[in-house]
Parts: C-alpha cells; structure tokens; sequence
C-alpha cells in the first residue's frame, strides 16, 4: 500500500510544484531543493509519513532508467563540432585537466583523513564527487548577464563529466566487489568486455537509430508526435542491447546519445526528440532527489561528524575550484570568471545516482562513512549552489558590466 501512497505523494508533489515553478525560480528555490527537502521533511527523520530504503527494487528500477536517460540526453545534447573548435577550449580543458586533477586531489586528501578505509573505497568517493550538475545553478545558465561562453562551459563540462567519470566508476566497483566474494583475476575480464562492448553497441544503437529516424522524417513516413517520443526507446535500447551481450548498459547509453547525436544531420529533428527526452529527465530526477531525502539522507545522517563536514566542504570549494584555475591557466580568462566557472560545479543527479548504484554493488555496510560523505556533499551543494546561482549571476554581470 505504500507503494500506491508514495506515488500519490510524488504525483501531487510534481502537480503543485509544476503550478508555482516560475515563481519558486524567481525566490532562489529550485526544483531539486524542493524535493529533496520534502523527502527529509517526509522521512523518518522529521514527520516519519514513508520509510524508503535504498535496497527496494522500485528505487533500483527508477535509478537505472534515470540514469540511462541522463546519459544518453547529456551526451545527446553536447555539440561536438562547437567543442572542439571553440577559440579558448575551455570545456575541453576543464574535462581533460580540471575533471582528472578534481578525482586525483579528491581521493589524496580522503586516504589523508579517512585512513581506515579502503583506498579503492576513497577513489570511489572521489570519483563519484567529481561529476558537476549544471541543473542546480539553472539560473546561471539562463542568465544574460553571464558572458556566454561562460555559461557554455558550465553546460558542456557537466554533460560530458558525468559519462567520462563512469568507466573508474565501474573498475572501483569491479575491484571492490571482487574483494568482497574473494574473486581472482576473472573480475578484469568482466571489466574489459562491460567497457568495449558497451560503447560499441552504444554508438551503432544511437547512429542507426539516428540515421533511421531522420530518413523516415524526410521521407514524412512518421507522425510529429512519435519523433519526440523516439530518444526514450533509443536509450533504453542502448541499455539493455549492451546488457545482454555483457557490456555495460550506462557506457552504451552516453555513447549512444553520442551516435544519435552524429547520425542525425537535421538539427530540427534531434531538437525535437532531444525536447521529450529533457522534459522526462527532468521528471526522473526530481523523483531521484525525492528518493535521495527520503531513502539516503535518512540511512546518511548516523555517521556524519566533522571529518565528514571538513571534506564536503573542500570537495565544493578547493577541490573543485583548485583544478578549475589549473586547468584554465592561460586560457585568456579573468580571474573571476575562472573563480565562478570553479563554484558553480554542484554534485548533483549524477552523484545521486552513482551513489545508490554503488549501494546496489557493494552495499552499505563496511562503507558506511564513504557514503555518508558522499550523500553530505550532495544535500550541502543542492543548498548553496540553488541559493547562490541568482546573486552571484547578478553580481558577476554587474561587475563586468
């Protein structure tokens, strides 16, 4: 019966907030800050109406079709031609230096403060802390008062940062969970097909698909309203084609978004598909972070302490801002505006969503300080970077102004 109830709760809950969203934007108050903080509101932490757990299959099944439609709409969504030909190449050196030093500076300072861990435990954590959500600071991206190369940068980092973090993602947890069974080499085996297969079949999933889509449309064989319905099927393909040859089903999805993205020309057919495929990832994830307050927070909060609260707060500022200035040295920007691309890299869905796909791995106990971490670092970051992105918007135009 829960069940039934949980989904009236969400049900009503996207209904009124959908009502008032302009006006909630206009107050600082974002989309995922409302959730989440309903789902701690309506956990047993605070009014005890819902006890979800990480563990039940409906919350599994939620987080991998949110997941795999993330990926393939981010991946989907990057202009590969714009990236590699901007003047100052500024994602590119955010993804290739600041992503890499972000994870390198991350997993240094855990094994410092949490040396009763499992290295491969403190990677994960660095790693699933790395991926940036631009979605929290929507503000800033919509804002005319950033300069627009700025506010591409932001965008673009956070598409692409989530889809590279995957494949350490998956050799922590590969090493990890064999570990746990007391397995021998064969886990690199497993490891090596889950990373070659799943972008081959990815990218011939999201290419011929692509290819096929915009042949039909030209021909005018297909409705309008089936056009926009198409990235959903396309993704979940990628996914579970991959899976069913031993790929990974998260690497095909990105890298099918990626083959979707070069086997359509038409850039009036991919903005109509990729349109759905946004409005229903929009919806997936504000279910995850209404999972996220209710389900992790909840599980997260026994263990959090000041060694916790010391590393979320470095991995939102020096750990992300200090690889942001290395990476865009000589990159023909003021320090401002590097000091604002380093802030606004909030932990967003990806990290949600990397977090209870490694609870669904390795489980929670024997992690628990890692997760928790990880799960401190998201709730702060929903906060201050859904408050900050309005002000801060506003002062850097009026400065440069």
């Amino acid at each position: 019966m829960q069940h039934h109830e949980l989904l009236i709760f969400f049900a009503l809950l996207l209904f009124a907030f959908g009502l008032f969203s302009k006006l909630a934007e206009r107050n600082w108050l974002t989309g995922p800050m409302v959730f989440m903080s309903i789902g701690i509101l309506a956990s047993p932490l605070a009014l005890n109406l819902f006890s979800v757990t990480p563990e039940l299959e409906a919350v599994t099944l939620v987080v991998e079709l949110a997941l795999t439609i993330v990926l393939f709409t981010d991946a989907s969504l990057i202009d590969l031609k714009t990236l590699s030909h901007s003047s100052s190449r500024i994602p590119a050196r955010l993804l290739l230096i600041g992503l890499p030093l972000t994870m390198l500076f991350g997993t240094i300072l855990g094994a410092w403060m949490f040396d009763g861990n499992n290295i491969w435990a403190i990677t994960l954590m660095a790693l699933i802390l790395s991926p940036t959500d631009a979605a929290l600071g929507q503000a800033v991206i919509k804002s005319i008062e950033v300069p627009n190369r700025v506010r591409q940068s932001i965008s673009v980092e956070s598409g692409l940062n989530d889809g590279i973090a995957l494949p350490p993602i998956l050799f922590c947890l590969a090493i990890l969970g064999a570990e746990a069974k007391g397995e021998g080499p064969e886990w690199i085996h497993f490891l090596f097909l889950q990373v070659t297969l799943g972008p081959v079949v990815g990218l011939a999933v999201g290419y011929l698909g692509g290819k096929l889509i915009e042949h039909v449309s030209r021909n005018d064989w297909m409705d309008e309203g089936f056009l926009r319905l198409l990235a959903l099927p396309l993704a979940i393909l990628a996914y579970s084609f991959a899976e069913s040859v031993g790929g990974n089903g998260f690497i095909a999805a990105f890298c099918g978004g990626i083959g979707l993205r070069l086997g359509t020309v038409s850039i009036e057919v991919r903005h109509k598909m990729q349109e759905f495929a946004e409005t229903e990832g929009l919806q997936l994830i504000l279910v995850v972070f209404l999972i996220f307050g209710l389900a992790m927070v909840p599980e997260a909060v026994p263990y959090w302490g000041w060694t916790e609260l010391v590393y979320a707060l470095a991995s939102l500022t020096v750990l992300r801002m200090l690889p942001v200035a290395i990476s865009l040295l000589g990159a023909k920007l003021d320090w401002p505006s590097i000091w604002f691309i380093g802030w606004f890299g909030p932990r967003g869905v990806a990290s949600v969503l990397y977090v209870l796909m490694a609870l669904a791995a390795i489980g929670f106990n024997g992690y628990e300080q890692i997760m928790s971490v990880i799960v401190l670092t998201v709730a702060i970051s929903v906060y201050v970077h859904g408050f900050s992105a309005v002000p801060l918007s506003k002062r850097f135009g009026s400065r440069r102004s």
